[in-house]
């Protein structure tokens, strides 16, 4: 594997590639603020698969026990969720995004997001929003705004079509919390309920046929959906929807949009915007 590389997209934007770790991250206000928050976010970028690779078996497991900063903050993100089916690997993307959204937000920086493979964190200083997309399906409104007094920072999506396994049966499940990793632990749980045992239609894998060295094993994932009925769909979105109830009334996600074609469900404070023509 070759080292992190670093690069400047022509619209201004920072791309942060190593290995399965790709982020695009923008920062606004001082120069000299937004110039040093690079940097730092640079060299934290750095350090990062050097920090998670000698701890992935510890990692793939349930109730796994990290030292590092990052797995400390994956596990943290998933304890909440045991005794269901759950390892620190469900909030990886989201957690390394808060790492490297925490080195670039420093003072002088008045707005910045770090956006991991969908998976975003962000900051956001008194008076300052950021709109950012997410993964709907064609014909339903695709943008979100997160003001600085909401008290959402993190944004994920979980589904079988995405680019990690599912135990459901969702589109795409786009959760909003309160960092990066709760949402992206959260958005796995929602898209996992989203499901229909036994269905016919349904085709179904071990990930450890897929992918041999995938935390969920044997257990059967997602990898074709087919033949669905307009009650199959309402009762897959219902029992997604229970369990974002759940969720939120702990405390563990504040807004969710879930997506089975061709419908969708909200709960919570979220407000989906066509995008603006240009």
């Amino acid at each position: 594997m070759t080292g992190a590389m670093v690069a400047r997209l022509p619209d201004g934007r920072l791309h942060l590639q190593h290995g399965p770790i790709d982020i695009i991250a923008q920062a606004w206000g001082d120069r000299e603020a937004v110039a040093e928050g690079e940097r730092r976010a640079t060299a934290k970028f750095g350090s990062v698969l050097a920090e998670l690779a000698p701890e992935l078996p510890i990692l793939r497991q349930e109730g796994g026990q990290p030292s590092g900063s990052i797995g400390q903050a994956m596990a943290q993100a998933t304890a909440p969720y045991a005794p269901r089916f759950i390892t620190p690997m469900a909030a990886v993307a989201g957690a390394v995004a808060d790492a490297i959204l925490a080195a670039l937000a420093m003072p002088g920086v008045t707005r910045a997001y770090v956006n991991n493979g969908g998976d975003i964190a962000l900051h956001l200083m008194p008076g300052h929003s950021l709109s950012c997309a997410i993964a709907a399906r064609p014909g339903f409104a695709d943008r979100v705004t997160v003001r600085a007094e909401d008290a959402v920072r993190g944004i994920a999506t979980s589904g079988w079509r995405g680019r990690s396994w599912s135990l459901g049966i969702a589109d795409s499940v786009t959760v909003l919390g309160r960092t990066a990793a709760m949402a992206d632990a959260a958005a796995t749980m929602i898209a996992n309920a989203v499901d229909l045992p036994g269905h016919p239609g349904i085709s179904r894998r071990p990930a450890e046929a897929l992918h041999a060295d995938s935390d969920l094993g044997l257990r059967q994932v997602t990898v074709g959906v087919a033949g669905l009925t307009a009650t199959d769909i309402t009762r897959a979105l219902a029992a997604g929807i229970t369990a974002a109830r759940m969720f939120r009334t702990r405390g563990l996600i504040e807004a969710a949009a879930l997506f089975l074609h061709p419908e969708m469900r909200t709960l919570g404070p979220i407000a989906l915007k066509e995008p603006a023509l240009v």
